[in-house]
């Protein structure tokens, strides 16, 4: 692969990423509306996603394996307890998913 297809491939990729954040502003930007469904949306997304990345973490639960499923249970209340304190989507993820990495290395090894 040549610099001048790498040098494109970058191009492409860099245009697509700047349209895709462009969107929304070029869509909703001004003194327009933001639509009842997008409001909708911004509401119950974020539990949803929540909610789907819970049952993702315990599609393979083991029955009977505790190294694998306690480290996931407690988690899944630590990220419960966060976002029900702080209301913060992103931190609630964040927090789980930095505990259940610690989890899983240093206490669960």
């Amino acid at each position: 692969m040549t610099n001048t297809h790498l040098l494109i491939m970058v191009l492409v990729a860099a245009v697509c990423t700047f349209a895709t954040r462009l969107f929304p502003f070029a869509l909703f930007g001004g003194k327009k509306q933001v639509p009842k469904f997008v409001q909708y949306l911004g509401n119950v997304l974020p539990v949803a996603i929540l909610g789907i990345l819970i049952v993702y973490c315990l599609k393979d639960f083991e029955q009977g394996n505790v190294n694998y499923i306690v480290p996931q249970l407690i988690a899944v209340a630590l990220t419960a307890g966060v976002h029900l304190w702080r209301k913060n989507t992103l931190l609630s993820i964040a927090v789980g998913t930095i505990g259940y990495m610690l989890l899983i290395h240093f206490v669960f090894v």
